[in-house]
This record gives C-alpha cells, structure tokens and sequence, in this order.
C-alpha cells in the first residue's frame, strides 16, 4: 500500500504542469476550429464564396477529425503517448500554415483538414494521459482541465483572433494559431511526463471495446448532443448580423460570451460527472434542446439572443467532461482509441450540424431555421442517454469493471 501511496503522490506533483501544457495545447486547437465562424463572411467574400460554401470551412474540418482521430490513434499505437501527442501538434502547424498562405478556397480547406486530423487524436490521447496523472476518482475533473484550454480559447484566442481577421486580414488569424500550436508543442516537450503505451494493449483490445453498446451510445449521444451547439454557432456571425440587428464587430464580443459559457460549462461538468454523471447529461442535453428551441424566437432580439448564445455554450460544453469520461469508463482497459474516436463524435455532430444548418438556409428558412435543427439533435442525445440508462439498469453486471456501474459488482480473479 505504501508504494500507492507513493506514487499517487509523484502523480499529484506532476499532474498540474502536465495538464497545463494540454490546456495549452487545446488553446490553440481551440482558437483555430472555433475561430472560422467569426470569419467565414470575411473569408467568404476573399474568395468569391456563399456563406454557406464557406460553412465546408467547419464542415470539412470536423470531418478532418472524425477520419483522423481514429487513423492516427491507430498508426501510432506502437508510439508512446508523448511522442505522439507532440507530432500531433506538428501537423497542426503545418495545416494552418497552409490555411494562412492559402490563394484558392481549395487549398484553404486543405489546410483545415491537415490542421484537424491532428484534432482527434490529441484530445483523445490527452484525455487518456490526463485521466491517469489523477486518482481514480479525480478522472473527469482532470479531463476538464485539459479542455479548459478549449474552452479559455473562445474567451480570449476566438473572439481575438475575429478581431485580428475583421481589422488586419483573417490570414494573420491562421498565422499567429500556427504560432500557439509550436507553443502548444514545446510545453508538451518540456512538461508532459513520458507514458509509453501499456503493455499488453493491442489494436484488437483496442477494437473490442466497440463491442460494447455502452461505449456507442456514449458515441451517439456525443454526435447529436454537439451537434445541437454547432447547428446554431456555425452560422453565428450573418444569425446574429441579419437577424438580431447586432453589428460585424460586436460577433467578437458574442463569441466572448460563448466561450465564458464554454468555460463555466465545462468546470460544471467536470465537477459533477464524477458524482453523477447521467443525471448531470439528462439535464445538460434537455436544457440544451430547450435554449436552441427558444433561440429561434430569442434571435430576434439583442439581449435575448446574447443569453442564448451564452447559455448553449454553458450546457453544451457541460456534456463534454461526462461524455468522454464514460467512454474511458466503458471502454475499461482499451480506451486510448475509444477516447481519440468520441473526440472524432464530436466533430462528426459539428459537420452533421453544419451542412444541416447550410441546407436549412439554402432552403430559404432563414439563418434562425439551423437552431431547430440544433434542437431536435440535442432532443434525440437525450433520448439515447434515457435509452441508456434503461439499458444499463437491465443488464449492470455489464459494467462491472467501470466506475459508472450502478452498484458495486464482485470481481473475480
């Protein structure tokens, strides 16, 4: 017992730097997927695009991610999980690089996908390496650290790189986000303890936890629960500019208040998903369908739309810390690749959303018509999350070796 002890005490000393260098590093993936909505009337009339064309900037993004997270995850399973975590960060230099010097919209769109294949794997590895530098019963708080930096970036890096793109050029923008990422590289080089991958995890370990419908549902609930978010913000500037009356500069303050939302959302996840993690989604994902609901009609109005805006942030980002967490939990002794994969979800619900937003407007709906679409996602997560639990009460022997399991089950050796 003593040697636990002990090494809980070097994981105490090391965790806080540690997750401070993931902080850092989700900063600047954060600025640069969330930083395009800002921008996409600027970069849309650069290159003689439709809003909605510029909406594949987000789209063809998160599906970088979807494809990248578990492509990577997988090619650098052999790697260890610094190592990998610090190429990572190296293609997310050279994608937004190549966004910065871009002369057509198609190589732009190049860019962002290089730039989001490194997405998936990095938060989905960090969340490993940041669940295991804590107690058991710290997980969740410790993922939520690492996606603070995620979430500080829609309060600082978002709305001033919309800023920068509105005054000085939106390549500057995608520059000085490829500067944070090689900042985000060397404090992982210097402060991320080394964690070479487990021994006796193997692909086929790593594949065996999709067997478990726990771990899928979890992954649905992720697609259409963020889905819900990204239907309204990925057209957040003209929604907010044509509709609610607001002008171009003030989207920067808006996304402000996204990101605050952001930011207290995912401290309140990460506080109560160790405690009670599906309560805390039925709330979360049915609050979330209500505001987006009510955002239509809110929309129309400056201070009601503000609130929305900051309310959507607050409850989508509270179901990130519990979502991921009972991935890691059903996926029970293989989780690196489930974790990378349900990083992937997310962003399979922002590229879902967003084409959905882009078809509702094309439709002639109007710019409001994408926060019904956002509504009855986030209306269908809570549903899988009822479904879930029924299913989990059912059979809960299943989930014996996770910490979600309803009562304590025997082990047998």
């Amino acid at each position: 017992m003593q040697r636990d002890r002990s090494s809980n005490s070097g994981k105490g000393r090391a965790a806080p730097l540690a997750l401070l260098a993931l902080a850092v590093g989700a900063f600047g993936i954060g600025t640069t997927e969330f930083v395009i909505m800002g921008l996409l009337p600027e970069i849309a009339d650069d290159y003689g695009v439709s809003i909605p064309t510029a909406g594949l900037l987000v789209t063809g993004y998160a599906l970088g991610v979807v494809v990248g997270a578990p492509l990577l995850t997988v090619l650098g399973n052999r790697a260890g999980r610094k190592k990998m975590l610090m190429l990572l960060m190296g293609l997310f230099v050279l994608g937004n690089l190549v966004s910065a010097l871009a002369p057509s919209f198609g190589l732009m769109l190049t860019g962002r996908v290089v730039a989001s294949l490194a997405h998936g794997s990095f938060f989905g590895i960090g969340s490993v390496v940041a669940a295991g530098l804590v107690a058991p019963d710290r997980k969740a708080a410790a993922i939520a650290t690492m996606f603070t930096g995620l979430t500080v970036a829609n309060i600082v890096g978002v709305p001033l790189g919309t800023f920068v793109g509105q005054v000085v050029g939106w390549r500057t923008t995608f520059a000085a986000v490829a500067a944070l990422g090689v900042l985000g590289l060397l404090g992982i080089a210097r402060l991320v303890p080394d964690t070479p991958r487990p021994l006796g995890t193997r692909l086929g370990g790593e594949l065996g936890a999709f067997r478990n419908p726990q771990v899928l549902l979890a992954m649905a609930m992720t697609v259409l629960g963020f889905g819900g978010v990204f239907a309204a913000i990925t057209y957040i500037a003209p929604m907010m500019t044509e509709v609610a009356g607001y002008s171009d500069g003030a989207v920067t303050w808006l996304l402000v208040l996204f990101g605050i939302g952001m930011f207290l959302g995912n401290l309140l996840g990460g506080r109560y998903a160790d405690r009670a993690l599906m309560p805390l989604l039925y709330v979360t994902l049915g609050g979330l369908a209500l505001v987006l609901a009510l955002f239509t009609f809110a929309a129309h109005h400056k201070v009601l739309a503000a609130v929305a805006i900051a309310l959507v942030g607050a409850l989508g980002f509270a179901t990130v810390p519990p979502l991921q967490k009972r991935v890691l939990d059903q996926a029970h002794g293989a989780p690196t690749l489930a974790s990378a994969v349900n990083i992937g979800a997310f962003n399979l619900g922002n590229a879902l959303a967003a084409w959905l937003g882009g078809l509702v407007i094309s439709a002639g709906l109007g710019y409001t018509a994408p926060n019904w679409v956002g509504a009855l996602l986030a209306a269908a997560a809570l549903g899988l999350a009822l479904w879930s639990a029924v299913l989990e009460r059912r059979a809960p022997v299943q989930d014996a070796a996770g910490a979600t399991a309803p009562a304590p089950a025997p082990v047998h050796h």
